[in-house]
């Protein structure tokens, strides 16, 4: 009877206790005991705060020159190849490599402020670099090292949210201007037309052609090398596969601008001269970046391929090691 008696509140304080046990198991900071998603949520928000200048600056910069426009796609794509997988989170808080970072971010921010009004690119530049080791360390601080490790490309991809500085984007402007040069003279020579080309300056019977700065087509070429970088991570395993994706989307982006300053020629000097300031001209980029991103494309399938025959053939060698033995 005293048995009888005493089991529902048995079975009552069991049950209250494995309530009490779930509620306990979910995560929390070792260190402030608040969820690590909100605490990650808290310190993004201290970035945007104290770098709002800066976040406004890089922008304003990337819907004003066209130099800047992958810039508007870092976050977006960084942050929703967290979010599709984050099911595979586990937080376990790395507190020395995130605060290690963290102070980096900080000091880098300091080092910005001190520098001279005259180098404001360059100092715009230092700044963002500041808010993406911010970013990256916040991710470390409240998720782990472990966790780096698994999104470690959207992490590293948050870098391309700061803006190359002039000088250096002179330098790059310029090297696609001699390179989209020399690729349309060797296209003019490959289809037996008479070229000779001075620099950036290419001239043909009837055309004589500049390679403006305008024309060199970084934007574009930008473009093609963020959403290549994007498309080797989903879709390739290995590391030497995935940069030889990238590495070939830098010639492509270059070709691509010489086959556009070749196609425009000839239709200008074959067909009609209204070809050389016309819609093509002027509007006709995304045609060749299509045609360049389809090289990506093939280039991604063959990689692809590669990379499942090893495991196509260690498949078949035990079925013909059947058939042998019957």
């Amino acid at each position: 009877m005293l048995v009888l008696e005493g089991s529902p509140p048995m079975a009552r304080v069991s049950r209250s206790r494995g309530l009490r046990t779930s509620l306990s198991e979910e995560p929390r900071s070792a260190v402030t005991g608040i969820s690590p998603f909100l605490q990650c949520a808290l310190l993004m928000a201290v970035s945007l705060i104290v770098g709002w200048q800066s976040l406004l600056r890089t922008f304003t910069l990337a819907l004003h020159a066209d130099e800047y426009t992958h810039l508007l796609l870092i976050v977006p794509i960084s942050l929703s190849l967290i979010l599709t997988e984050r099911d595979r989170l586990k937080p376990q808080p790395g507190i020395g490599l995130g605060a290690a970072l963290l102070l980096i971010a900080i000091l880098t921010a300091c080092y910005s402020r001190c520098m001279p009004t005259a180098q404001s690119d360059t100092q715009l530049s230092i700044s963002m670099l500041a808010i993406a080791f911010w970013w990256i360390g916040s991710f470390v601080f409240c998720f782990g090292a472990r966790a780096a490790r698994l999104f470690l490309f959207p992490l590293c991809f948050l870098f391309w949210i700061i803006p190359i500085p002039q000088p250096v984007l002179n330098q790059l402007i310029a090297f696609w201007q001699h390179g989209s040069a020399l690729c349309a003279s060797m296209l003019f020579s490959a289809f037996g037309i008479p070229v000779t080309q001075d620099g950036i300056v290419i001239s043909i019977p009837g055309l004589t052609l500049e390679v403006a700065q305008e024309c060199s087509s970084l934007r574009s070429s930008l473009m093609l090398i963020v959403t290549s970088m994007v498309l080797a991570h989903l879709f390739l395993r290995s590391f030497w596969r995935k940069t030889a994706v990238v590495v070939a989307a830098i010639p492509l982006s270059i070709a691509k601008n010489g086959l556009r300053i070749f196609t425009i020629a000839m239709l200008g000097t074959r067909v009609d001269p209204g070809f050389l300031h016309g819609n093509l001209h002027r509007h006709g980029g995304i045609v060749f970046f299509l045609a360049a991103l389809l090289a990506v494309l093939l280039l991604l399938w063959l990689l692809n391929r590669g990379e499942h025959l090893p495991e196509h053939s260690h498949r078949q060698k035990p079925t013909s090691v059947t058939q042998h033995i019957g």
